[in-house]
C-alpha cells in the first residue's frame, strides 16, 4: 500500500521523525526523492500549541511520484497553498474556524485539480451529484447536502442548512430548492465537466467488466475517492470542520459517501478535536472515523496523534479501509495520518511556516 505515514507539526519547530525512508522538506527535494518503503510506519509525536491552526486536505490515494508530472505536481502546492493561504489570513485576523474552514474549501472547490466542485467525478450516468458538509465545534452545530447536482459551491450550501434550516442534511432537489430560497449560486452541471475525470470514469466502466459487487470491490483505489476539506482552531478557542466531495468515480443509485455524514467524514467538537476525513467512505461511515478519534482523545485521554493514528491504522487497515484525515486540537495542534501512498495535504500553525506536501515520505 505504500508508507503508512503519519505527519505532525509544531509552531516554530520542526518535530521528529524517525523514518527509514528519506524525509524531504522542500518541494524540489521530494520531487528527486525515491519511492518509501511500504514497510516503514512512521510515527511522529506533535510537541508544541498554537494560538491558532488550520490543516487541509485534498485527497488521500494511489499518488506517486512516476505518475506526477513536475508541472502537476507543482499546480497541486501551488493551490494548496493558496488554500491554506485564504483560511489563515482570516485566523490570524480573529475571524472565525468557520470563515476560515469555508474560505479554504472553497478554494479547492474553484479548482479542477480536486475531486469537489468544480474537478468533481462522474457518476455511471456521466453527471455530477455533490456531498458537503461542515460542523461548529463549539456547540456541534452541522449542516451538509447530499446529491446535490448545480450548487457551485455545496460547502457554502452545507453551512446554509446549518445556520438556516431546523435540519441537518437535505438531499438533491429538496437541497437545491433550499439554496435558491436563501440566493446561493448554481450552475448547470456541465459547469463540473473536465476531460480527465470524464476519461477517468470510462477507465473504470472498462476495468469493471460486469457490475456485481465483487467487480466493485476489485477496483482501483484511485476510483473509489477523492474529497477535500480543511479543520482550523481560531483564537476564541473554537474548532470548525469541513469537508466537500463529489463521491466515488461511477457512482450509482444516489450513494453517499462518508463527506457528508457528521460523525463518519467530518466531526468537530470544542472538548477533544475537528476531523476532516478522505478515504473509501464506506469503510469511514461504517467505522465511524471522525467521530470514533475524537471520543478517544475525550474518553480516553489519547492526544490526537495516538487517536488518529489508532483508528487509520489499526482499526480501518486490517479490514480493507483506506484513506487519511487530517486533525486540531484545541491547543492547534495538527496531526494528518493516511495509510495510502500520498494524501494532498497542508497546515500552518500560528504564524509559523507552511507545511505542504504530497507523498507518504515527505513530513
Amino acid at each position: 500500500m505504500g508508507l503508512f505515514s503519519s505527519f505532525s507539526f509544531a509552531t516554530n519547530k520542526r518535530v521528529g521523525l524517525s523514518l527509514l525512508a528519506t524525509a524531504c522538506f522542500t518541494a524540489a527535494a521530494c520531487s528527486s526523492a525515491p519511492e518509501p518503503n511500504s514497510s516503514v510506519a512512521a510515527k511522529a509525536t506533535v510537541t508544541e500549541a498554537a494560538p491558532f491552526a488550520i490543516a487541509i486536505h485534498g485527497g488521500a490515494g494511489t499518488i506517486t511520484r512516476a505518475s506526477m508530472t513536475p508541472a502537476r505536481e507543482r499546480a497541486y502546492r501551488e493551490k494548496l497553498a493558496e488554500a491554506i493561504a485564504a483560511g489563515q489570513q482570516i485566523l490570524a485576523a480573529g475571524g472565525t474556524s468557520m470563515d476560515a474552514v469555508i474560505a479554504a474549501v472553497q478554494v479547492l472547490e474553484d479548482s479542477p485539480l480536486f475531486n469537489a466542485g468544480r474537478g468533481a467525478v462522474y457518476t455511471w450516468d456521466e453527471q455530477h451529484e455533490l456531498d458537503a458538509a461542515i460542523m461548529d465545534g463549539s456547540n456541534r452545530a452541522a449542516g451538509a447536502v447530499t446529491g446535490v447536482k448545480t450548487i457551485k459551491s455545496p460547502i457554502a450550501l452545507a453551512r446554509k442548512v446549518m445556520e438556516e434550516s431546523v435540519h441537518v442534511m437535505l438531499s438533491g432537489a429538496g437541497a437545491e430548492e433550499f439554496a435558491d430560497l436563501h440566493q446561493l449560486e448554481r450552475v448547470d452541471n456541465s459547469y463540473f465537466n473536465t476531460e480527465a475525470r470524464f476519461d477517468a470514469l470510462q477507465r473504470m466502466k472498462q476495468q469493471l467488466g460486469s457490475q456485481d459487487k465483487t467487480a466493485w470491490q476489485q477496483l482501483d483505489a484511485r476510483f473509489k475517492y477523492g474529497t477535500v476539506g480543511a479543520v482550523a482552531l481560531d483564537t476564541h478557542g473554537n474548532l470548525a470542520a469541513a469537508t466537500s466531495t463529489g463521491g466515488m468515480t461511477g457512482k450509482r443509485y444516489g450513494r453517499i459517501g462518508d463527506s457528508p455524514v457528521i460523525g463518519a467524514g467530518t466531526w468537530a467538537d470544542n472538548g477533544s478535536c475537528a476531523v476532516s476525513a478522505t478515504g473509501h467512505g464506506e469503510y469511514f461511515i461504517k467505522y465511524q472515523v471522525a467521530a470514533d478519534i475524537c471520543a478517544r482523545v475525550t474518553y480516553q485521554g489519547k492526544d490526537i496523534v495516538s487517536a488518529g493514528d489508532t483508528v487509520i491504522h489499526e482499526v480501518l487497515m486490517p479490514v480493507g479501509g483506506t484513506g487519511g484525515v487530517i486533525i486540531v486540537d484545541g491547543q492547534g495542534k495538527v496531526h494528518m495520518p493516511f495509510n495510502t501512498e500520498g494524501m494532498y495535504r497542508a497546515s500552518q500553525q500560528g504564524d509559523g511556516p507552511v507545511h505542504i506536501a504530497i507523498y507518504a515520505d515527505e513530513n
